[in-house]
């Protein structure tokens, strides 16, 4: 996986604090993503299922899982542009 998408949800292309998947992006942190909800390592272990996941939430109208951290500015286009190709 490119760098630049180490630090980004596998689900929705949110930046996060730490990598979601380890700097070796093979040791899942679990933690949650504020913007779909994702565990990471549960519903972004493999392309097939982010992209699921991600139909799933933007089928349910792409809310945030924790409102308050959704910035002013959000835009869903520019944030899904920020998934890595292969979970596209």
């Amino acid at each position: 996986m490119h760098s630049s998408y180490l630090y980004k949800c596998r689900v929705c292309g949110l930046e996060q604090a730490s990598p979601p998947w380890g700097e070796d992006q093979r040791s899942p942190s679990r933690e949650i993503c504020d913007c779909c909800g994702a565990e990471f390592g549960y519903e972004d272990s493999s392309p097939d299922s982010a992209r699921a996941y991600r139909a799933k939430w933007i089928g349910s109208g792409a809310q945030w899982f924790r409102p308050k951290a959704r910035p002013d500015d959000w835009d869903l286009r520019s944030q899904l542009a920020a998934i890595a190709p292969e979970f596209a």
